[in-house]
């Protein structure tokens, strides 16, 4: 395993660098650090890096993506050679489908970065080639244009480069994936081929937008965090500039459709396009991060207030309203919402960031809530098939994914697929964090890690079968006797609640009997801001044991929510469950059961890749029900399914006057 630095991996021999005045107060310990070893997130790791890589690059070249680009090249080549009118059609749908191509390649670097592997490195120097054959002499790239420059080849683009982009042309947003999977191909392999196509795109932003006087407020945010990416990388200040100039573009009067209807500064609620508005949420943090800005920070954290006390699935889904793949209103969260899998991961994304600023506990658990249930539903069991909606009921024929029923291999709109791959490539990124002479605990999972802590080397090495089990070890090596803290996090759900917000709750809220120890000596269960922190001079040999009981938990919803009311859902852990109807014998979502039902819990090893299951008590009509993980229904076959069901309505007689 490389052990490459989030921020300057192989950089020192070809680019340089600057000390940055200013960033996230915590940092990341990088992906490439820590080593999932077995348990949960092994298989879909591996899966992921087997199945899902190969399988996005082949689409690229099945879906005709690779070959926009080949259009473009040929388009320049031959109006240069002397044929003045000649033009190419794009051979797929959409302007953006450029920005697929930089996230499977962004996804398969992160997959070089842990695994060598001469092949697939071959494989994206050959697509890179085809990427700069595409681009023009002044370092613009968007392969529709430039295969019709003509006249526009999409109703979404103008004659003039940039002009529809506040609207749909996403030019800037197809340059900001571009940027992420440049950072990634030169971290991951030290070459320059890709960052240098960014950097002759950027130099090209410089000089359009850089003196203000152009103003373009982007109509799918992305760039903003690209071009952070790029920042830290190459330590080009306009970079960072531009950044702050395209955000500093938004509103007012704009629509909120794309979050341009105010001033970033001055917006407070969570609206429009869950994606773009995740994405800029978490562009602000970037920015705020790296120049200090408090008035983003109070902006994101008053949003972040919004989403997640009254926009927030139980599924850590968001964006309920199919109509403009959008938030809703407060505490518009229908069963049948569309939850877009892209706005879960973007959601995780803004929510590691509001961690990186504050430590706080509470963003990790919405993340972690995200990723057990909203994201990972997204693939399925087998790599190869996805979900681009992730309702929390659903009738087993309605074709609500993306035209489709049921979980599909690609998609015209394929933003999903890439995403979910290079999420789990580098998932790992989200385990660890270390502030000063602390280390943060986030993420519990079998895995290995090293990190730098008061100067030393520590190994930290996690035995556990979390989510299906809280017993964790944590086996703490320094290089030598040193002095630090480790803060180990305390998931929500173990304090009696399933978020930092009223938004949803525990029929019973008691925490559970959660406890720390080391070297067999109880800690006290005493919390800072979501953390139990052991702060002690730790030799080779010093173990950390943390157990986390499980029990199952009956979720409401606020009362507010209309969709939940007389309804109840069933959690474990991390994991929100759902009944799914294999063979059709009822309708999930018509089924009632009280909450004081029996509930048992069981590991199934042989079923769905191995899952904990609930056996519901029914009552005498239904008998057992059982209850799988939110995440992996639909790897059966077409079927019914829900996760909140109906609690049965209690006639109490009273008498006396």
């Amino acid at each position: 395993m490389k052990l490459i630095s989030a921020w300057f991996s192989f950089s020192a021999a070809f680019l340089t660098l600057t000390a940055f005045a200013s960033d996230y107060p915590v940092t990341p310990v990088p992906f490439t650090a820590v080593r999932v070893t077995g348990g949960f997130w092994q298989p879909r790791q591996e899966i992921n890096r087997t199945v899902t890589v190969p399988f996005a690059l082949r689409q690229l070249e099945d879906s005709k993506r690779l070959k926009n680009f080949d259009l473009a090249a040929e388009t320049m080549r031959r109006r240069a050679a002397g044929e003045p009118t000649f033009q190419n059609m794009p051979v797929t749908i959409f302007p953006f489908d450029d920005s697929d191509v930089y996230k499977v390649i962004e996804g398969a670097s992160y997959s070089l970065s842990t695994h060598a592997d001469p092949a697939l490195e071959k494989q994206l120097d050959e697509m890179i080639v085809r990427v700069a054959a595409a681009q023009e002499p002044d370092g613009y790239l968007y392969t529709f244009r430039t295969m019709h420059p003509d006249s526009p080849a999409h109703e979404w683009m103008d004659q003039k480069r940039w002009l529809k982009d506040p609207e749909l042309s996403h030019e800037l947003y197809n340059l900001g994936h571009l940027y992420e999977a440049g950072v990634a191909h030169f971290q991951a392999t030290g070459k320059r081929n890709l960052l240098e196509i960014c950097t002759r795109s950027a130099e090209l932003l410089w000089q359009t937008f850089g003196s203000g006087e152009f103003k373009i407020a982007p109509g799918h945010e992305v760039v903003e965090m690209g071009l952070a990416k790029l920042y830290r990388v190459t330590g080009d200040e306009r970079y960072l500039k531009l950044a702050r100039i395209f955000l500093e573009a938004r509103g007012p009067g704009g629509p909120d459709y794309n979050q341009r209807h105010l001033r970033v500064v001055d917006q407070t609620t969570a609206v429009g396009h869950a994606v773009r508005a995740n994405y800029l949420y978490a562009g602000m943090a970037d920015v705020a991060a790296l120049t200090g800005d408090a008035h983003y920070v109070a902006a994101i954290s008053k949003i972040w207030e919004n989403m997640a006390g009254r926009k927030l699935y139980l599924t850590g889904s968001v964006g309920a309203r199919a109509d403009g793949e959008a938030y809703g209103a407060d505490y518009e969260l229908p069963a049948d919402g569309y939850n877009e899998t892209c706005a879960a991961i973007a959601l995780m994304m803004w929510n590691q960031r509001m961690f990186l600023l504050t430590g706080d506990a509470r963003y990790v658990d919405v993340l972690e809530r995200s990723c057990f249930n909203g994201v990972i539903s997204g693939v399925s069991l087998s790599g190869d098939h996805f979900f681009y909606t992730n309702p929390c009921v659903y009738d087993g024929s309605k074709k609500n994914n993306s035209g489709f029923a049921g979980r599909v291999p690609w998609f015209g709109c394929a933003c999903c697929p890439p995403n979910e791959m290079r999420t789990l490539a580098a998932l790992t990124g989200y385990f660890y964090a270390i502030k000063d002479d602390a280390l943060y605990v986030n993420f519990y999972a079998q895995s290995e890690g090293e990190v730098t802590l008061a100067g030393t080397s520590v190994k930290i090495a996690q035995t556990t079968e979390y989510p299906w089990s809280g017993k964790i070890k944590i086996a703490v090596t320094p290089a030598t006797p040193k002095h630090f803290s480790v803060r180990l996090r305390i998931p929500s759900w173990a304090q009696g609640r399933p978020l930092a917000t009223d938004l949803y709750g525990y029929d019973d809220p008691s925490p559970t009997a959660w406890s720390v120890k080391v070297a067999g000596a109880a800690v006290p269960a005493e919390l800072d801001r979501g953390y139990v922190t052991i702060t002690r001079e730790w030799r080779a040999g010093d173990t950390v044991e943390l157990n986390l009981p499980m029990p199952v938990r009956t979720v409401h919803g606020n009362a507010q929510i209309a969709a939940t009311r007389d309804r109840i859902a069933f959690e474990r852990g991390p994991m929100v469950y759902c009944v799914e109807a294999v063979k059709r014998e009822f309708v999930p979502e018509n089924l009632s059961v009280a909450a004081q039902a029996r509930v048992t819990a069981e590991f199934r090893p042989e079923l769905l890749g191995g899952v904990t299951v609930l056996s519901i008590d029914g009552g005498p009509e239904r008998g057992l029900i059982t209850a799988i993980p939110y995440y992996s229904w639909n790897n059966r076959g077409l079927a019914p399914m829900a996760v909140w069901l109906k609690r049965p309505v209690v006639s109490v007689s009273t008498s006396g006057r």
